[in-house]
Parts: structure tokens; C-alpha cells; sequence
């Protein structure tokens, strides 16, 4: 017995063995079983799905740091993952920050999200402007070998798109693509949001121009982007819903300029989103880095004429 336990209350004691558990010393270093145990939930305020044979997924954005905070989001996540079961993650870009050896996927992605991949989980991945493009060739990101690909899960089809380089190859193949998609949900992910309230990017005009019209013309009924380091939900633009997800990983607190476009806005903490398609119906809940419920919702599948309607927590 050391003199600290020796002249210390059993309540103390107890509290120091529960920090000792919870928290490294000092530093970031934090190990895969310590990750897990880093943040200490008061609540954990996962819903779980609305109806059985729906689509399910999550979606990340700006995750490649290796750090504490991928680190405990990644655990947070696989504890959504019980209660709300999805299928596979989107991922927004940013998915490696520095250098890209072996050991950098190894600690920048699988051991964050060793829990999930070990359950089957697949990951698909966009390209951010921080990735070098032969993550295209890392097989658990499932781009095949493209910087831009599309995939269906049941009657949603999803559309991976490389922002970074949005050439005339590009956007031939994803009027291509959009045009000959017979599915009822078309969602496109990608890095660079073309709606933000960011003070430090702001809206990607210049890609908006390109993409856009296609979007409206071909019934895309959700966006996805990452860039900015916070969860932004904009109000409906042309009938399509936009959400801003980059905050997995790093967080650019206070950022968001609350203006005309934002419906719900997040910059606080890191942050992560589930999501659940069924019928007409997507259901989105957002969740901070230690499992509070920051936003929730509903959306109405888009079709080209018409238009929708977000029913989300203000």
C-alpha cells in the first residue's frame, strides 16, 4: 500500500481508480481498449431503427487524425451501432491527414474503427482535398480503384464524387450515371459542401454551378459533405437537402455564422450521424462525441417536379 492510499478515503480512492481507468496519464496517446473507455457517458441517446428491412448507415466526415478524439468518436459509434444497427459508413473526405504509410491507415483508420470493421462493416470513401488519390486503391474504402464511383443498397443509390477535381469526365459520367438511375433515392456524397455557414470555407459556389442543375434535374434528394470541422443541417436548397458533416475527427469550434441557410447548426463538439431510409422516408439522428442527441429528423424522397419537406428538430 503506497502513502497515498494509505491516507486516502475509500471515495477517493475510487474516484482515482475510475480517472486512472478513463484517462491517460498525459499526452495523446491513447490505445484501442483506452479509446473505448474515454469519454464517460452520462447518456447515450441512440434511437434505434423505425422499421425492419430499412437501409442503414452512418455517416462521417474529416476522420483521418489518429488522435483521441477519432478515437472516442469511433468507440462512441460502435456503441450506436447496438442499439442502431446500420450496414456500412459514407465517408466525406479527409480520410487520411499527413503521411499515408501502412501504419498510418492502420492507426488513422482501422484502429479507430476496429469494432465496426470486425462486425462486417463497410466503409466507402470520398476523396477530400488532405487525401492523396491512391486511397482509391485501399481496398477497404471500397472506391474500387475510382475517384468517383456509385453503388445501390436496396432502392437508394448512392454517388461518390471526387470534389477535388470535378473535370468534364466527371460530371459526363454522373449525368450519365443519374440519368440511367432507376432508384428512388439518390444521395450524393462528397468533401466540400456546396452550402455552408462556415466563416472558414463557406459555400462551395464555384462546384454548385457545375453539380447542381444536374442534382435538381435528375432527383437527388440528399447531399452529403464533410470540409468544415462541424455539423451544419442547411434548409432545403431547390428541394434537396444538404448536411455538413466533418467534425468526426476535428472540430473548428464557434465556426458557424447562424444565418439564412442554417436550419440546425453543431459546433461545440465532434459529431456523427445515422442514418435510416424506408419507403419515403429518411430518418436522421446526429450524435456528439459522447452520445448526446444534437439533431433528429425526417426527410421526404425527391423526385424531379416536386418538392420535399424536413421535419427536423429546430
Amino acid at each position: 500500500m503506497t502513502f497515498l492510499s494509505r491516507h486516502m478515503p475509500w471515495t477517493s480512492l475510487l474516484v482515482l481508480a475510475i480517472c486512472s481507468t478513463f484517462f491517460p496519464a498525459s499526452g495523446d496517446s491513447w490505445t484501442g481498449a483506452s479509446a473505448a473507455a474515454a469519454v464517460v457517458r452520462a447518456a447515450d441517446d441512440t434511437m434505434p431503427p423505425v422499421a425492419e428491412g430499412s437501409v442503414r448507415f452512418a455517416v462521417l466526415g474529416d476522420t483521418g487524425t489518429g488522435g483521441s478524439a477519432q478515437r472516442q468518436v469511433g468507440a462512441q459509434l460502435a456503441e450506436s451501432h447496438a442499439v442502431f444497427p446500420f450496414e456500412f459508413v459514407l465517408m466525406l473526405g479527409d480520410n487520411m491527414y499527413g503521411s499515408e504509410r501502412p501504419q498510418d491507415f492502420e492507426r488513422k483508420f482501422e484502429e479507430p474503427y476496429r469494432p465496426l470493421l470486425d462486425r462486417g462493416i463497410q466503409f466507402y470513401a470520398s476523396l477530400g482535398n488532405h487525401d492523396d488519390p491512391n486511397q482509391r486503391f485501399y481496398k477497404p474504402f471500397n472506391m474500387n480503384g475510382q475517384r468517383y464511383y456509385t453503388f445501390r443498397k436496396g432502392d437508394v443509390r448512392f454517388f461518390a464524387l471526387d470534389s477535388n477535381y470535378m473535370d468534364k469526365d466527371q460530371q459526363a459520367w454522373l449525368e450519365k450515371e443519374l440519368a440511367a438511375s432507376d432508384s428512388k433515392w439518390k444521395i450524393a456524397f462528397f468533401h466540400h459542401p456546396l452550402y455552408s455557414s462556415g466563416a472558414r470555407h463557406g459555400s462551395e459556389e464555384d462546384l454548385r454551378d457545375i453539380v447542381e442543375p444536374l442534382f435538381v434535374e435528375h432527383g437527388v434528394s440528399v447531399v452529403f459533405a464533410g470540409h468544415e470541422h462541424f455539423y451544419e443541417r442547411i434548409k432545403p436548397q431547390k428541394g434537396i437537402h444538404h448536411f455538413t458533416n466533418g467534425a468526426a475527427a476535428k472540430l473548428r469550434a464557434g465556426n458557424i455564422r447562424v444565418g439564412p441557410l442554417t436550419a440546425k447548426g453543431f459546433d461545440t463538439d465532434h459529431s456523427y450521424m445515422l442514418v435510416e431510409i424506408h419507403e419515403d422516408t429518411m430518418h436522421f439522428q446526429v450524435l456528439s462525441r459522447p452520445g448526446k442527441r444534437v439533431d433528429a429528423g425526417t426527410v421526404v424522397v425527391r423526385v424531379p417536379a416536386a418538392t420535399t419537406a424536413t421535419k427536423g428538430d429546430r
